[in-house]
């Protein structure tokens, strides 16, 4: 008996139950494998570098609490993205989860808050790799009198574009050539977190640090956050350097075990951050203390780049060594965040939800081929063009992140309790895990979006104003509106009418993987 599928009219059929899913490598990765590619994805030395500053900077000793705060709402969200992979373990995540729960109108949307995120941080991390390059040249090569290399915009620039490109290439060539990439920088990455955290203790038990400060477990106390407004500008900032965990459920397709594996690896990968982010803020807080001068965390001109402020103070000439590891942290995320940009168009695509072509799959690296390539060509032409019209509009695009994750991640978390709402009360199992804690999550993070957005649009936030606004808000709303505009026109084609009628892609519509793991080939890792 051939296979069922759902037609439409004068368009070809949509296979849904094919045993080879959408052409993906399935069996490439395992746990570890999986575990390596969310954790690569958040860029946590990066991270770290970019929020830690900022953090205190809000609020002083109380930064390790709010790191755990923080950590919550990402935790009930992973629990979301669990549940509905075991469901449904589809590469399209928030597209397929939330058109499933809610309708293609908001799958739609859910989708495109992946696309726009990807988009944007895939300039930022390829900024960050193009100066921290050439950085690590002017330590190495440059003669005092010379200008800095790292301050030439377009040298940065076309630097960072390399970057991309060089990423793409690999995302391009397969999931197993990226593992394997990964391991190693992702390896280089936590060498280095660990020569810090060693080297600041080291110091401060040594009574050589330029502010030893004892630990304290009152930094710990949720209650002596003294400002709300403050405790909520650092638990925004510290939502930030969780997100990326989500690529490992992009990946369940090319996973072992599709609806097992991923889940675990995202509620491995959160915990890991967890324990590495708030590590290493004590580990400095000790070292450096919270001072408003010299190395102190309190000092405003740190807060942009903590690393590179105690660099040569707490490791001497190989001070550099936190240089690399920045720069590594950047390239790595820039390769494993076009991942799920790239498979969730694929997804769109497989249902009608984008034209066919996106859902062009290599027939021999077994990857998104079309969606990878206009992931690396969209991300480096958003990144050129905005630094042509601007830096300031660049950084505030960059700013206004926070708006898209929460959006996506939020509708996940809906998506999670209304899918499986007649499940909720047949066990507490069901009850916590599938209802209330994702709900919570969402709510979490739905009221992270509205008060992001209140503060992004006054005028003093960020670094341009727009339209009479913040330039933040501007940007960050207008990105998310765009997707709108895109979803309205592609409404308009005819192609498009079998997934906006829910014929493609609906509540019932069987997911587009094997269902028996022992369909698949051997991992990379060994499925461990």
């Amino acid at each position: 008996m051939p296979p069922p599928y759902v037609r439409s009219v004068a368009t070809s059929p949509i296979i849904l139950d094919r045993p080879e899913g959408k052409g993906l490598a399935a069996g490439t990765l395992g746990l570890w494998g999986s575990t390596v590619i969310g954790l690569a994805s958040t860029a946590p030395v990066y991270s770290l570098v970019a929020t830690l500053g900022f953090v205190v900077l809000a609020v002083g000793a109380q930064a390790p609490i709010a790191f755990v705060i923080a950590f919550i709402p990402m935790l009930f969200i992973a629990f979301a993205y669990r549940e509905l992979n075991h469901a449904v373990p589809d590469c399209g995540t928030a597209f397929t989860w939330g058109t499933k729960a809610f309708g293609p109108w908001v799958g739609w949307l859910g989708g495109w808050g992946v696309a726009v995120a990807g988009m944007v941080v895939l300039a930022n991390l390829a900024q960050i790799a193009g100066i921290y390059f050439w950085a690590l040249v002017d330590g190495i090569v440059r003669n005092p009198d010379d200008a800095l290399l790292a301050d030439n915009v377009w040298l940065v620039t076309v630097t960072g574009v390399v970057f991309i490109g060089l990423m793409t290439w690999v995302s391009w060539r397969g999931v197993e050539i990226g593992e394997r990439i990964q391991n190693i920088l992702l390896g280089i990455q936590y060498l280095a977190l660990a020569i810090f955290v060693v080297a600041a203790l080291w110091q401060f038990f040594a009574g050589t640090a330029p502010d030893p400060t004892p630990f304290d477990w009152a930094w710990f106390n949720p209650f002596a956050f003294t400002e709300w407004s403050s405790f909520v500008e650092a638990i925004l900032l510290a939502l930030f350097i969780y997100w990326g965990w989500d690529t490992c459920l992009a990946l369940n397709e090319e996973t072992k075990d599709p609806k097992r594996i991923p889940g675990r690896a995202a509620l491995l990968t959160t915990v890991i951050l967890l324990i590495t982010y708030v590590g290493v803020t004590v580990a400095a807080m000790m070292y450096a203390g919270l001072g408003e001068s010299g190395t102190g965390l309190g000092n405003e001109a740190n807060a942009e780049d903590f690393f590179l402020a105690v660099k040569d103070g707490l490791l001497g000439p190989v001070g550099w060594v936190l240089v690399v590891a920045v720069m590594i942290s950047a390239i790595s995320s820039t390769q494993t965040t076009i991942l799920p940009t790239a498979r969730g168009t694929l997804a769109m695509a497989a249902y009608r939800a984008l034209p066919k072509r996106f859902a062009t799959v290599h027939p021999r690296y077994k990857t998104p081929s079309f969606s990878t390539l206009v992931m690396g060509i969209v991300a480096s032409l958003y990144y050129i063009g905005m630094t042509l019209i601007s830096d300031n509009i660049l950084q505030d695009s960059i700013l206004s992140l926070g708006l898209a994750i929460a959006f996506y991640y939020a509708i996940t978390g809906y998506a999670c309790v209304w899918y499986f709402r007649d499940e909720l009360f047949t066990s507490a199992r069901n009850f916590f895990y599938k209802g209330l804690l994702p709900l919570l999550g969402a709510l979490m993070l739905t009221y992270a979006f509205v008060q992001s957005a209140i503060d992004m649009y006054q005028v003093d936030y960020g670094y341009t104003v727009l339209l009479g606004i913040g330039g933040t808000f501007v940007l960050g709303i207008g990105a998310l509106a765009v997707g709108v505009l895109l979803m309205f026109l592609w409404f308009a084609f005819p192609r498009s009418k079998p997934f906006f009628r829910g014929e493609s892609l609906n509540r019932d519509t069987p997911v587009l993987v094997p269902d028996d793991p022992a369909d698949y080939v051997r991992s990379v890792d060994g499925g461990v």
